[in-house]
């Protein structure tokens, strides 16, 4: 039997470690669950926000709602030829899923190693690092169907996936709810390097024909020394997207700034790195009353201990307002904002 349960602190399931409270919450640990839940026609009219590592998020209030925590756990792998296929439940913590894979020779996971949250929300916002993105190893993705309390397969062409987006994003936003995620990885390792400091890590280990292991310890490695920690310091990651722009809003930026960090985005389109545009700007490690931003990253927004949601995006609004009028480039919050 579900159990409902009300007045509930969320502080200890988002990482941003802001303590609001849900009405009603309740934990799902199987597919029958969510069936069972929404046979209540209590709780397909009451606001609801799904939840699974909580890591890229920030909430401004009490959430008045039912919040639904996805647990679905369990990872299978199927191998034909060299060809892998990896199914992992929603609920599964997304780096448990990296280290199976990469323990095992399956490769394709191994630049998106210590990525917080968990797996169901991986298509969602179609993760990415290090020149690799969900989409490039994602094969498909089962989900309910609110409406309908049925399940559906979307395949990759069914998710509409763009940078840092998805169908789930925009026009079935608040309709399904991903219970699990089919990869299609490969005995056969193809290492994407070249984006950011991994092969100059790599030489400075003597690593010249590196492993799945090497490449994943060198990606967390470098995370870690740019990133805090969610456990001893709240934070959801990057906060911002990098910005795509334009060839011409590029020469714009580059006419002025010649050292603009940038990369190419592929449909004559140019991604500068938002960090950066951030630094200059003089934010990074700035602290402004319970938040500020990471001193070795200043993509990262922090709690400092007892920021509520609300300091923490009127501080990345400063932050946008401030790179905007330097650069005349906007930047977008990565992090999904639960008003």
């Amino acid at each position: 039997m579900l159990q409902i349960q009300e007045n509930v602190s969320l502080k200890n399931f988002n990482t941003f470690g802001v303590d609001a409270k849900a009405r009603y919450f309740v934990e799902i640990s199987n597919r029958d669950e969510l069936v069972e839940l929404f046979m209540d026609p209590q709780w397909l009219e009451t606001d609801r926000l799904v939840m699974g590592g909580g890591s890229n998020m920030l909430l401004l209030k009490d959430y008045h709602g039912l919040v639904i925590r996805i647990n679905i756990r369990g990872i299978e792998h199927r191998i034909s030829h060299e060809d892998v296929f990896v199914e992992a439940g929603g609920g599964e913590v997304w780096n448990d899923l990296v280290n199976y894979c990469v323990t095992r020779g399956y490769a394709g996971l191994e630049n998106l190693s210590l990525i917080p949250g968990s797996v169901g929300a991986s298509p969602i916002q179609n993760i990415g690092a290090y020149g690799v993105e969900l989409k490039d190893v994602f094969q498909s993705c089962c989900a309910f169907e609110i409406a309908s309390r049925t399940f559906k397969t979307f395949s990759k062409e069914d998710c509409k996936f763009g940078y840092r987006e998805s169908v789930f994003k925009n026009e079935l936003k608040g309709q399904y709810i991903i219970v699990s995620v089919k990869f299609h990885l490969s005995l056969a390792p193809h290492f994407n390097l070249k984006y950011g400091a991994i092969e100059q890590e790599l030489a400075n280990r003597g690593i010249t024909s590196p492993t799945l292991k090497d490449v994943s310890q060198v990606v967390s490695h470098i995370r870690v020394s740019k990133l805090p920690d969610p456990s001893t310091i709240g934070n959801a990651g990057s906060f911002f997207k990098n910005p795509v722009v334009t060839v011409d809003e590029f020469e714009a930026v580059y006419t002025k700034f010649p050292d603009v960090v940038h990369y190419p985005a592929g449909d004559g389109l140019i991604k500068l790195a938002a960090g950066w545009l951030i630094e200059q700007c003089g934010w990074k490690g700035k602290v402004v009353g319970n938040t500020g931003t990471w001193k070795n990253q200043a993509l990262v927004l922090v709690n400092h201990g007892g920021a509520t949601g609300n300091e923490v995006y009127n501080f990345s609004s400063q932050i946008i307002d401030s790179v905007y009028t330097k650069f005349g480039v906007r930047l977008q919050r990565e992090v999904n904002i639960i008003s």
